[in-house]
């Protein structure tokens, strides 16, 4: 007889002992758990079971629950799909207001350097530094005319509109 012929039937011995002690004290019965024996080869069956006979009956009861819970399901992804919406919009708001403060920021920043721009342009010492540069010189008395001035009727006139006529290609 081998090794694990004598172990197995040892052990087959001792839980029929133990089971038959447990059924003289009317004690309930209590397995030891199966012991994993290392190299001992493990069988097992398969038994075929013809399921083809049996007829599901309808449960309204059940039907009722599965609807009840198909609707609550349904409720909390419709709430949880609101909120990440409505949470995800909320961080695009915010992306939107830093990109519209740091355009406002940059605008700002190039107003005030067109702002100083156009100072240093209209700056008289710079116009009067560029026109001698260029040969101008400092006009003489008579020599300036204001064009927002009213002109004197026997002065000489730089431009007039008279005798203009409007013509209309509309009939």
């Amino acid at each position: 007889m081998s090794v694990w012929a004598v172990a197995t039937s040892s052990l087959q011995d001792i839980l029929q002992s133990r089971a038959k002690s447990a059924v003289a004290t009317d004690a309930p019965v209590r397995r030891t758990p199966r012991r994993f024996v290392p190299g001992a080869p493990e069988v097992y069956f398969h038994k075929a079971i013809d399921n083809t006979r049996l007829v599901k009956l309808d449960d309204p009861i059940r039907k009722r629950e599965m609807r009840m819970f198909t609707v609550a399901v349904s409720v909390i992804f419709i709430l949880c799909t609101v909120y990440v919406w409505q949470h995800f919009r909320a961080i695009e708001y915010g992306y939107n207001i830093e990109a519209a403060k740091q355009e406002r920021d940059h605008l700002i920043e190039v107003k005030r350097q067109l702002q100083w721009e156009e100072a240093t342009l209209k700056d008289p010492q710079r116009i009067d530094r560029m026109a001698k540069s260029q040969g101008f010189d400092v006009p003489h008395a008579g020599q300036i005319q204001q064009m927002d001035a009213v002109p004197e009727s026997n002065g000489p006139v730089m431009a007039r509109a008279a005798g203009v006529t409007v013509v209309s290609l509309s009939q």
